[in-house]
């Protein structure tokens, strides 16, 4: 695979300017850009909806739908653990000390994830190589689903925009079967890594044993604990992960896979036109940036301009400092992508799948 090379020259000075202006915001308000009190108890609570109703299932008596019931709300707190705390941890930005940071960035083991893993698939190749066709995993559904202009279209595509919303909840059940076991295969054999190169022998011992774990804890103890069958068992597990994952491939693709995002590719040489921050902004847009609640659940990750810029900041700051990034975007002539709401970018997601499931002039 070809190397990739941003353009190093920024006549603007974009960069450098929104620089200065983000770091004496931090300076003049004394501020640290890691989390703060308020981020430590969001981790509280979303722990608790993760973890207090499989604590209920095993230890109370209840009728099995109240049983399903709780299986959604244990995806609802899955996704938020993961937007939340296993996201800042695992771009550092939870705490200022790194012992906290990988403590917390764990939680990844529970939520049937690999930090090894996520953190070469989201820092080194998604955060880099933003919507880059063949370099972005995050855009690459396989053959199923047409996020790109410039992947193949096939002719299941004209139905992408009916199906899609569909196999997004399919997400985190395929990181709990197999795709960490293709990833640490694919990314060891490239020598990937985010920082130093880990010991091969030592990841793959790690991820066997934190997925036994992982199914002891979600597959194993309902079927011991509970009088129930093993494949209402099953079913639990599957709507739980079902939910999370609608919920964190909704988020995505409302970020990098709408109408307002470019998906450019490198000329023959490998080069790109723009330097990497500009490209952030060209590949990236914000969704209801002022709903509370969904900058609260989704970890600030509907901000996702100023945290693909400046991903070392917990998200817990983008809501002041998405005013500098704007206003020093739209002053250097630079797009903003922002739609206002999340009914907006839905629809504007669900018209790009429209589009990209059209067939080419050229096919």
């Amino acid at each position: 695979m070809k190397a990739i090379n941003f353009s190093r020259i920024d006549n603007v000075k974009f960069f450098r300017t929104l620089n200065q202006r983000v770091n004496l915001y931090f300076k003049e308000n004394k501020l640290q850009r890691t989390g703060n009190w308020k981020l430590y108890i969001k981790a509280i609570v979303m722990f608790a909806i993760f973890l207090v109703p499989l604590i209920l299932i095993l230890s109370v008596s209840m009728p099995i739908w109240v049983q399903l019931l709780l299986t959604i709300v244990i995806g609802i707190g899955m996704a938020g653990v993961g937007m939340n705390v296993m996201h800042d941890s695992n771009h550092e930005s939870f705490s200022s000390k790194k012992w906290v940071n990988k403590l917390m960035g764990s939680s990844i083991y529970i939520l049937a994830g690999n930090v090894y893993n996520w953190k070469v698939q989201h820092n080194v190749l998604h955060h880099t190589f933003t919507n880059i066709q063949g370099h972005d995993e995050d855009i690459d559904a396989g053959r199923i689903i047409r996020f790109s202009k410039h992947a193949k279209w096939l002719k299941i595509h004209k139905y992408q925009k009916y199906y899609s919303f569909a196999l997004y909840g399919l997400l985190t059940i395929n990181w709990a079967i197999t795709t960490d076991f293709k990833q640490m295969h694919k990314y060891l054999k490239r020598k990937l890594s985010y920082g130093k190169f880990p010991n091969p022998a030592t990841e793959w011992t790690l991820l066997i044993i934190t997925k036994i774990c992982y199914y002891l804890l979600w597959i194993v103890l309902p079927l011991v604990v509970l009088d129930i069958a093993w494949w209402q068992v099953l079913i639990g597990f599957f709507v739980m992960h079902y939910t999370a994952g609608i919920i964190l491939s909704v988020v995505f693709q409302l970020a990098h896979v709408v109408p307002s995002t470019e998906m450019p590719l490198p000329d023959k040489d490998g080069n790109l036109e723009h330097t990497w921050a500009i490209h952030q902004l060209y590949t990236t847009a914000n969704f209801a940036p002022k709903n509370k609640f969904i900058s609260w659940y989704t970890g600030g990750l509907n901000h996702q301009v100023e945290h693909h810029i400046f991903p070392h900041i917990s998200h817990i700051h983008y809501e002041k400092i998405a005013k500098i990034v704007k206003e020093t975007a739209l002053e250097f002539n630079l797009p903003y992508n922002e739609y206002k709401s999340f009914r907006s970018a839905i629809i504007e997601h669900f018209n790009q799948l429209k589009a990209l499931g059209t067939k080419p002039a050229f096919a």
